[in-house]
């Protein structure tokens, strides 16, 4: 390296030299230049040529693996006892967040869930945070609060700029270069509390096999890859589902079958809301395609948990986690 040269301007190169001279990042490689991404040490012309070099070059398993490494050690959360790590980044614009009942569910039946997302584009979508705050679940803006829900609720939601404001930078650039950041994918990757099960979903099925060898590269316990309703963790119970599962250090691929026949019709964004969820949830309102979500979602995580050794196991022991749910749940807390 030129000795007048900034330090990032190696990794740069790496990956933009001319068509047939670049090259992808080593795991190592990708840690290091992450690191001085997230430490804030790379200037803003910089950045955008990393992300969108990466955007254009495609990412690979052991780069998504080296960058959700260096969030993770940035991040450096303290300790906690979970078992789910849940990310919710995508935020839904077709179909009702019946996967946020799913987790509930899992969680009032003993499951600890930490859920963990972003809402940087308000209006297009919506998303986790504000439908938790509509349903009356605390948003946790510190550790502390973190652990106290995960004793209290065995459920904890907190905003990415809680705990990584650099990574959560990264979302924000959007609307600025035109496309999705690199960001959108590893941080599904970071578990940072590093629970026994990560969940991912993905957008495009491309990523689906990319994602289960970089959470085996990271030495996840267990993980469960899909491409869920919208981008979420959520059975889609209109289309067959793919299941990228990782118990370490086996890897295995599986297909649930689609459970109604006709594909579901996009909702308009003035129905989309917390009180449907609830409505729901008390018994107020019926949904078939709701009610196939919840359970699916459900089915899927205990299965991809280990808790469960079948598909069919997985459906019955949805169905009793629902029939017996506390209908009076979001007034009792």
């Amino acid at each position: 390296m030129n000795p007048t040269e900034h330090p990032f301007a190696e990794y740069v190169r790496i990956i933009g030299k001319g068509k047939n001279t670049h090259r992808s990042y080593t795991y190592e490689e990708a840690y290091t230049a992450f690191s001085q991404v997230l430490r804030g040490e790379v200037e803003d012309i910089q950045l955008g040529a990393f992300l969108l070099l990466l955007r254009v070059k495609g990412e690979e398993a052991h780069e998504m693996a080296g960058f959700a490494k260096a969030a993770q050690d940035f991040i450096q959360a303290p300790k906690a006892e979970v078992e789910i790590d849940w990310p919710t980044y995508a935020g839904k614009h077709k179909q009702q967040a019946w996967f946020i009942l799913s987790a509930l569910l899992l969680a009032e039946n003993g499951h600890r869930i930490f859920m963990h997302g972003s809402s940087h584009h308000p209006g297009e979508r919506l998303y986790t945070e504000q439908i938790l705050r509509d349903l009356g679940i605390p948003i946790c803006q510190h550790w502390d609060e973190i652990h106290q829900q995960l004793h209290h609720r065995r459920f904890a939601y907190a905003p990415l700029n809680t705990f990584c404001a650099p990574l959560d930078q990264l979302f924000s650039y959007r609307p600025l270069l035109g496309v999705r950041s690199p960001a959108n994918s590893l941080v599904k990757l970071v578990n940072p509390l590093s629970a026994t099960l990560s969940l991912q979903s993905v957008f495009h099925p491309a990523y689906l096999e990319i994602h289960q060898q970089a959470a085996l590269h990271l030495q996840h316990s267990r993980s469960l890859v899909m491409k869920g309703e919208g981008g979420e963790v959520e059975f889609r119970p209109d289309a067959d589902n793919r299941l990228f599962l990782l118990h370490h250090p086996d890897c295995s691929v599986i297909k649930w079958p689609r459970r109604l026949a006709e594909r579901q019709e996009k909702l308009e964004p003035m129905q989309l809301s917390a009180q449907v969820l609830r409505n729901f949830w008390e018994n107020h309102s019926s949904d078939p395609y709701g009610l196939e979500a919840v359970l699916g979602t459900v089915a899927m995580v205990l299965f991809g948990a280990g808790h469960v050794a079948s598909e069919q196991d997985a459906w019955q022991t949805a169905r009793q986690y629902w029939q017996q749910r506390d209908p009076h749940y979001f007034l009792s807390r």
